[in-house]
């Protein structure tokens, strides 16, 4: 039984519980993987994306901890952040709109930046159609942000905050909003996000599994760029 034992500690915990103490902390400062639930940030992430998060894009954390070890850049306007939300810290994914210092408004699903509307260039919706299951009839655009162009989406039969503002974003403290524009809790409802609660930067999907039809995997998204493709690629496919 003794000798059983030991075979089974070499064999297998010994290098399972190796594989654990070198990618814990590793997944904890350096790169992760976020789940995504929900379609708050449809067209661009769907849910059943895994997401890959690069926690290095701003700074270095100690492990398990949201302690600052050293600090080299801040979200920039447009970066697709991954943070713990200020009401109950759950960890969201949602993308950088309000910089310290800005002043945000949004008037009929237009987005204003320091006072100044944001450009908009309508898609065909046809592509989105077989992911935007919860409504039919989506309204999908390209927001020039800045120099960031990126997909958003209405959903006109929704009760939403299609306005509000103008607010004031202030030191230390980011605004970010979903790209589903309609179907998205964000800083319109819970408000700024502290500097240091932002884990880091999601760049590519990972995986997908399409959760309206049994986690079947939707393989053309996996290593899939969240950057803003071309109109002819905008279909997600499955």
């Amino acid at each position: 039984m003794k000798k059983l034992l030991r075979e089974v500690w070499r064999e297998w915990l010994k290098p399972l519980a190796l594989f654990l103490l070198v990618m814990t902390p590793l997944r904890s400062a350096v790169v992760d993987w976020n789940w995504v639930p929900s379609g708050s940030m449809k067209p661009t992430i769907l849910e059943g994306d895994l997401v890959l998060v690069n926690k290095l894009a701003y700074d270095l954390k100690v492990p398990f901890t949201t302690l600052h070890l050293a600090r080299w850049a801040d979200p920039a306007r447009g970066d697709i952040a991954v943070f713990y939300s200020p009401q109950g810290g759950t960890r969201l994914v949602k993308r950088v709109i309000g910089l310290p210092g800005d002043t945000i408004q949004l008037r009929d699903e237009v987005l204003y930046v320091n006072g100044l509307p944001q450009r908009y260039s309508l898609r065909d919706s046809q592509p989105f159609l077989r992911d935007v299951f919860e409504d039919r009839h989506p309204i999908v655009a390209v927001e020039h942000l800045g120099t960031c162009d990126h997909y958003v989406m209405a959903l006109p039969g929704r009760l939403a905050m299609r306005s509000f503002g103008p607010d004031l974003v202030p030191a230390g403290h980011y605004f970010m909003m979903g790209d589903s524009r309609d179907n998205s809790a964000d800083s319109r409802y819970f408000g700024m996000v502290p500097r240091d609660q932002i884990v880091g930067r999601a760049g590519a999907v990972l995986a997908s599994f399409d959760t309206s039809r049994y986690l079947l995997p939707r393989v053309t998204r996996w290593a899939h760029s969240l950057k803003l493709p071309s109109p002819e690629a905008a279909t997600s496919g499955n």
